[in-house]
């Protein structure tokens, strides 16, 4: 097994392929954040030099050939590969430099669903297709970039008469797979699962699995976190009022929903009492079974009242922390310890430098296991 850390950078249109070395020994940092609640954005820094190869790569193909430029980050660590991000770029500056020193010159870019926000379809109907079926249609569009679908059916299939209606999409294909997920309480997103192949996930947010290795607090030479801190906020839990329509009485029922779901079991052992109603009046033209979903959704995503924060040195951890999993933590205090849900990850790696800067979340204090994996 090869031990360290190694960075693949892979540039090209449509298709990446390996930077050239120039490229490479000009890249000062890397910053890539994943987060569970938008695109997964990246930023490159480079030393530009007046004869820099970067001059042709990134300043003219920024601005005219080619339109689409794709960006792939791999970090390979004690070998094990794993891709941080596969987008394109969005935007290029350049900043002089100081005193006769190179200028340098920062990349930014968003993940592939930047991409599913170009074109605007508007109009493009959909006969006899339910939700499910026009997100996967959807997303066969963009299979050139390696995108694959993981559509996940929901529990309500709504298969609409051509006689009756024929479903038109309404703006942009990023938007309108938001949209179809937003009404039955699902998520979108886009996640590289190898250079040049990324899942496009249209399903549950979902908060069970394997956890990943212990995030350890104050436990002497066993601490792999550079800070790590909670805090508790019961002020943001909130019970959803869903209002079903009564044919009989045509009188709309109120509904008080819980948090837990399946997929959104409780991590902490006491949970907060929420101290607010939210009326989700917009649900009594909706279906009961629907109505529940959107409700149980909503009450899943202001019941995490405990967050934590923290940086770690991705060597000493000894892999990459991933978002959208869970993790386990030890040595921040009973209340605190046990399983979280890691809601973001940043990637800052320099020359002799790995680290990372999270957030996590759960929706109660005390573990509700009796130990975590180390």
């Amino acid at each position: 097994m090869v031990k360290g850390l190694n960075l693949t950078l892979m540039v090209g249109p449509a298709v990446p392929l390996l930077a050239p070395r120039a490229v490479v020994e000009s890249l000062t940092s890397v910053r890539v954040t994943v987060a569970d609640d938008g695109p997964s954005v990246f930023q490159l820094r480079f030393k530009l030099g007046n004869n820099s190869a970067l001059q042709t790569l990134f300043l003219l193909a920024g601005g005219a050939t080619p339109p689409l430029l794709r960006v792939v980050i791999v970090a390979t660590l004690n070998g094990a590969a794993e891709v941080l991000i596969d987008g394109v770029m969005t935007n290029h500056e350049i900043q002089p430099g100081d005193r006769g020193g190179d200028a340098t010159l920062t990349i930014t870019g968003e993940d592939l669903t930047r991409v599913m926000d170009y074109l605007d379809f508007k109009g493009f109907p959909f006969p006899a297709l339910p939700a499910e079926a026009r997100v996967a249609l959807i997303i066969a569009k963009y299979a050139f970039l390696g995108i694959v679908p993981l559509v996940i059916p929901s529990v309500l299939l709504d298969v609409p008469i051509p006689v009756e209606r024929i479903p038109l999409q309404d703006g942009k294909d990023l938007g309108y797979i938001k949209r179809l997920a937003a009404e039955v309480g699902y998520v979108f997103y886009i996640e590289p699962k190898a250079p040049g192949t990324s899942i496009a996930y249209w399903g549950p947010e979902i908060k069970v699995g394997a956890p990943q290795p212990a995030l350890n607090g104050d436990m002497d030479v066993h601490q792999n976190t550079e800070s790590l801190s909670f805090n508790l906020d019961t002020e943001s839990a909130v019970t959803p009022l869903v209002y079903i329509h009564n044919q009989a009485t045509k009188v709309p029922i109120p509904i008080p929903i819980p948090a837990i779901t399946p997929l959104n079991p409780p991590l902490g052992a006491v949970p907060p009492i929420p101290k607010n109603f939210e009326a989700l009046t917009a649900t009594s033209k909706l279906s009961p079974v629907r109505a529940a979903i959107i409700g149980l959704t909503k009450a899943a995503r202001t019941s995490d009242v405990v967050r934590g924060t923290g940086s770690l040195d991705v060597m000493r951890y000894g892999r990459v922390l991933k978002s959208r999993r869970l993790v386990g933590v030890r040595g921040v205090g009973a209340p605190f310890n046990g399983l979280y849900y890691v809601k973001s990850v940043s990637h800052n790696i320099e020359r002799g430098s790995y680290t990372q800067d999270f957030t996590l979340s759960r929706n109660g204090l005390l573990s509700t296991v009796p130990r975590v994996a180390a």
